[in-house]
């Protein structure tokens, strides 16, 4: 497990958390619509791997541990989720509203940097697949998901905001 200044007031559970959100979103956003699609799993993956080298500095050592082993977690969690839809569903949701508290107690910058890579991931993931040259590609079940509801947005706090 990766040990990094900007995760130190977090334990080891709750940056395995953080790090096993890519994998929950990545099933989120490629199962919303009922099959999850090798597009999406193999685009997910680049991306994570992308991430470790070419993202925002901060999040690059982060990115680097989500892409250890990403594929083994996937699976595993895709074999231990519920394969129906909306069990699959609420189950993720309940494991990534668990990171609200966690992204809480990291620096603002970082929180915030955190969250809006999620969203982004989701996106990503959402356009993997389907449609005419990737255009209109994301389903109305991923729309509804593709900002992630559960996990409360961290914004930047500005110095004239006095926080």
């Amino acid at each position: 497990m990766i040990v990094v200044q900007m995760f130190a007031n977090i334990d080891e559970a709750e940056l395995t958390k953080l790090i096993e959100a890519t994998d929950l979103i990545t099933i989120l956003i490629a199962g919303a619509d009922g099959d999850i699609d090798d597009e999406e799993m193999e685009w997910a993956q680049k991306l994570a791997d992308i991430r470790s080298y070419a993202y925002a500095e901060e999040l690059k050592d982060y990115y680097s541990a989500v892409g250890q082993h990403f594929d083994i977690r996937l699976k595993a969690l895709i074999a231990a989720l519920p394969k129906e839809v909306e069990p699959r569903n609420r189950e993720i949701s309940i494991r990534l509203t668990e990171l609200n508290p966690i992204l809480q107690k990291l620096d603002n910058q970082i929180g915030a940097m955190l969250y809006d890579s999620y969203t982004s991931f989701a996106e990503h993931v959402a356009k993997a697949s389907g449609g005419f040259l990737r255009f209109a590609s994301v389903s109305k079940e991923e729309k509804a998901l593709i900002n992630l509801p559960m996990i409360e947005p961290i914004h930047l706090h500005s110095a004239e905001d006095g926080v």
